[in-house]
């Protein structure tokens, strides 16, 4: 069976370039045929306009919000009938609560904290009431009669008080390590008055323990100086800054960090570590989260954040509103992007409307036994009037000053005192006076209007001033782009039954070693060396190191393989494609968009697809513990589904199950105001994967913002 599908999203090509074969012919025979619901984007114009520097006339192709034939989103699994119904009419109808790498769901269940040591305070009495001498003989046992003169002979100084923050004690070259470690946990449990590092000295860079005074201060190190050598490795000198992480007092039985969960409502998860930042004086960037959670929804998480008293964030909680913390506790691990098995979600679509009952019947459970297409969905392309791949594109491009346009120019739909300083912007060139006009929260615009501000002029340097994470979001938008047009084309040419020849799957059983791609080439237009900045963090979760095979006539004959194991990669260059029809969709849109997947054409190593490792992901995606309910309401703002808060806060539904959550049979006889239908689903799904996607799957509608809007 061929999957359903939309008309081809993107463009014809330009007459010098071949034409894919057309596949219009299967369409008007599907019962799911429709064509793109309200396709807002002149997309011959934005391919055009992609390829151009000139944005003059960027933001006129960009009038209406993004849809998802805009990018590559066309084709359903199920040739059944869909219906409609409102997505997100509240923010409580969407609940996320993540799973972590155990397969345990992540829910809010206590505020309270657990008992905490205080921590270790070093005793504050003067060092000259202390005798040494045991603890000298101790470490003489240990490392030998010389290094226990130097130990001696510093702690008097230190006992007489003729010691200087930088002053310290460097014992005698040692190059084992289980022994330097024994030096260490000697400091540690005996003297921890002193703390110590490991440097380089002279002659050959052999390895030493350096002791050093901490003064009460944890290390004494001078403010912002952590880092663990110097400018000078040979000399262990004031350049080499001590390293005093860990250092400072804190209880050796407690972990170091302490992860609670978050519960958040109508916020994304940077907004909220923000607000929580800023009450406990702390940067943001200490806090560890294995992902980043929709804003308009209710959603749980893990968070981690380094030496905190659970007390001190359990306080928060009477000053925060709409974020919770609690379920405290303290691990030896912070948190990571990507550390978690995916996501449970607990959607209610309202304003259902069917021809009947039986059609949303089928269509719940046709999703809960066939899945989805695990397209990237529209949140990854920017929830703007300027898609985020667009942007992407510019970089691959090489076009700075385009992409740097694309990012700052006036949107449609934004707040008018946004629109304003866009506009300001656009016109003036003052940066200086824009960074006035735009709120804190637009990262990457003050970002680049910073770097504008010091350098006018240096593009590229504005946008690698764009936080890392934020900045490769851009082009890895643009290989999300490439990836959902593949996966539409693997459907309308070869259906959903079965692999075919050519597939690209995970490998079973012992890896299947393919033959090295074909080498990358990389121009440097200006003659010079290519960038060498820092290598991509591959943020893409997908990009797991997994081995891939191409199948063959054999594999499929063996029939060990089904649709549940067909990837399909994202560009880069360590991913193999597959070898059939599929590949070379690949090419023939990047090429409209001016670029090539083998080849770059600038120095910016990090804005280069050939300096992505790339990835894959699997083609088809079936929700785990999946269940759905037909409900019917008679207010709109009445809660369909409980959230942790009302759970641990003792708070029931504000419907009677009689009113509320009656059968259909019921509720049709029910009093006026007339009853209206609600469909609750509960289901997981993977890390990456969108719930979005499988919405529309279910609905065979658009799950964009502005049409559920006009529902």
């Amino acid at each position: 069976m061929r999957g359903a599908c939309l008309l081809p999203p993107f463009p014809p090509p330009q007459p010098s370039r071949q034409r894919l074969p057309s596949l219009r012919h299967l369409l008007p025979s599907s019962p799911l045929y429709k064509p793109p619901l309200n396709n807002r984007l002149n997309f011959k114009s934005l391919f055009s306009l992609s390829s151009s520097s000139s944005l003059s006339s960027l933001s006129e192709a960009m009038v209406k919000p993004l849809e998802e034939a805009d990018v590559g989103i066309s084709c359903y699994i199920s040739p059944l009938s869909g219906f409609r119904g409102i997505l997100k009419h509240r923010y409580a109808d969407f609940i996320v609560n993540e799973v972590d790498c155990d397969g345990n769901v992540v829910r809010l269940t206590s505020f309270d904290f657990p008992e905490e040591v205080a921590e270790v305070v070093v005793d504050e009495r003067s060092a000259s009431d202390f005798d040494y001498s045991e603890k000298i003989e101790m470490f003489r046992s240990i490392s030998g009669d010389a290094d226990a003169a130097l130990l001696s002979e510093f702690l008097e100084r230190v006992s007489s008080g003729d010691v200087r923050e930088d002053d310290f004690v460097l014992l005698s070259p040692d190059e084992d390590k289980s022994h330097r470690t024994e030096v260490h946990k000697f400091f540690k449990e005996n003297l921890k008055l002193l703390i110590t590092d490991v440097v380089k000295v002279p002659p050959g860079n052999s390895k030493a323990v350096r002791v050093r005074f901490s003064g009460g201060r944890g290390g004494g190190a001078r403010k912002g100086s952590r880092k663990r050598k110097g400018r000078d490795d040979n000399n262990p000198s004031e350049d080499q800054r001590f390293d005093s992480r860990g250092s400072k007092t804190w209880p050796e039985n407690l972990g170091k960090f302490l992860r609670f969960h978050l519960y958040k409502e109508n916020k994304d998860t940077q907004e909220a570590l923000g607000v929580i930042a800023k009450m406990l004086g702390v940067q943001q960037k200490s806090f560890g989260f294995a992902g980043t959670k929709d804003k308009r929804a209710v959603t749980t998480q893990r968070v981690t954040v380094f030496k905190q008293q659970a007390k001190k964030l359990a306080l928060l909680n009477d000053r925060l509103i709409g974020i919770k913390v609690g379920d405290f506790c303290h691990v030896e691990e912070g948190l990571v992007l990507g550390k978690l098995s995916g996501n449970r979600f607990t959607i209610v679509l309202r304003g259902v409307v069917a021809d009947c009952d039986d059609t949303i019947r089928a269509a719940a459970d046709s999703l809960g036994k066939n899945g989805f297409i695990n397209y990237f969905g529209l949140q990854r392309f920017g929830s703007g009037s300027v898609p985020t791949h667009l942007v992407g594109a510019a970089l691959l491009r090489g076009e700075w000053k385009a992409a740097v346009g694309l990012i700052l120019d006036p949107r449609v739909g934004e707040r008018p005192e946004i629109r304003e300083g866009r506009e300001y912007f656009k016109q003036s060139g003052d940066a200086e006076g824009t960074l006035k006009k735009l709120p804190h929260y637009l990262v990457a615009e003050r970002a680049l209007l910073q770097c504008l501000k010091k350098c006018p002029g240096n593009y590229l340097q504005a946008l690698k001033a764009i936080p890392r994470t934020l900045r490769m979001m851009y082009v890895h938008s643009y290989q999300s782009y490439l990836w959902n047009h593949a996966a539409s084309l693997r459907v309308q040419r070869y259906g959903i039954d079965q692999v075919v020849l050519g597939d690209l799957v995970y490998c079973k059983g012992a890896p299947v070693r393919l033959p090295n791609p074909d080498p990358v080439e990389v121009r440097d237009l200006n003659g010079g060396v290519t960038d060498e900045g820092e290598e991509d963090d591959d943020i893409i979760a997908s990009e797991n190191a997994r081995p891939v095979k191409i199948l063959d006539a054999g594999d499929l004959s063996q029939g060990e393989y089904t649709l549940a194991d067909v990837v399909l990669p994202l560009p880069g260059s360590s991913v193999h494609y597959p070898e059939n029809d599929v590949a070379r969709i690949y090419q023939e849109v990047a090429e409209k968009d001016g670029i090539k997947l083998n080849k770059t054409v600038h120095t910016a190593k990090e804005f280069s697809i050939t300096s992505l490792k790339g990835g894959y992901r699997h083609v088809f995606h079936r929700p785990s513990d999946f269940t759905w309910e037909l409900l019917s309401y008679t207010d709109e703002d009445k809660s369909l589904s409980e959230t942790d808060l009302e759970i641990i806060s003792g708070k029931s539904l504000e419907f009677s199950e009689k009113n509320y959550t009656c059968n259909l049979e019921e509720s049709e006889q029910a009093a006026a105001p007339p009853a209206r239908k609600a469909l609750k689903l509960g289901f997981t799904l993977s890390a990456s994967c969108y719930a979005t996607m499988a919405i529309r799957e279910l609905m065979k509608s658009s799950t964009s913002t502005a049409f559920h809007k006009s529902l």
